[in-house]
């Protein structure tokens, strides 16, 4: 029988994508959307040094009219880069660790006393302000859209909780956050969690595994890279 994994990505193309992926590693998806998107209509920034991009959501989000002027456009994973590139945005570094931590190291000790605008949603992590901090920067942060629960979301948990699931897909933070809220709602936070330490949960990256571990979710998958296909393939390899 296939193994039954559950996804949390947004309601659109990327859950589109997840569902195909899934299907073609012989895995039967729940789809369970737990992150939906709210733009802010914010514009980052125009006279910065440096613009740091955090997620392809975020390319999506900006202002067609915006432009980075001469500043050093920085992108965390090859998705954001794309994502930039496809709005006629030129990337000028992506870090070999795609994380905060990745891109703090590859500006390395440049950036002291730099102008530095950072464009993201609005659950972004503290550790890129302080690493700027600690790098000397000057940091500036726009909040170009907002990460919310869908209405509805959580069935996965129900599966969770009966035990009919074999693996979770936890590709953010954030979307342990949601289903475990999503869970409160309907009573079965234990059961939700329990069920998970049935099966194989993947976390997408350190932050990730810790907010699921903090939690008392057991991670067994952390993928060596930071991608949902490479998140997918990992856990499966366990099922």
């Amino acid at each position: 029988m296939s193994p039954r994994v559950a996804a949390f990505r947004p309601d659109d193309e990327r859950m589109a994508e997840a569902v195909e992926l899934l299907e073609s590693l012989g895995a039967e998806p729940v789809a369970d959307p737990m992150l939906a998107v709210e733009t802010t209509g914010a514009v980052p920034r125009r006279d910065a040094d440096v613009v740091v991009f955090t997620s392809a959501t975020g390319a999506d989000c900006l202002d067609p009219d915006w432009s980075p002027g001469g500043a050093t456009v920085c992108a965390i994973g090859p998705a954001t880069a794309g994502a930039l590139r496809e709005a006629g945005i030129a990337v000028d570094l992506v870090p070999g660790t795609y994380s905060s931590t990745g891109m703090i190291e590859a500006l390395g000790d440049g950036i002291a006393g730099e102008r530095v605008e950072i464009a993201r949603s609005d659950h972004g992590s503290d550790v890129l302000l302080e690493g700027f901090d600690d790098a000397g920067a000057y940091h500036h942060e726009t909040v170009l859209y907002r990460l919310v629960r869908p209405d509805g979301a959580g069935a996965s948990t129900e599966k969770a909780a009966a035990g009919d699931l074999d693996a979770a897909l936890f590709s953010s933070s954030l979307t342990v956050e949601h289903f475990l809220e999503a869970a409160a709602d309907r009573g079965l936070v234990e059961g939700a969690i329990a069920g998970l330490n049935r099966a194989v949960v993947g976390a997408i990256g350190d932050p990730t595994r810790e907010t699921a571990t903090a939690a008392g979710i057991e991670v067994d998958v952390v993928p060596e890279e930071a991608t949902f296909e490479a998140l997918a393939r990992a856990t499966l390899s366990e099922c």
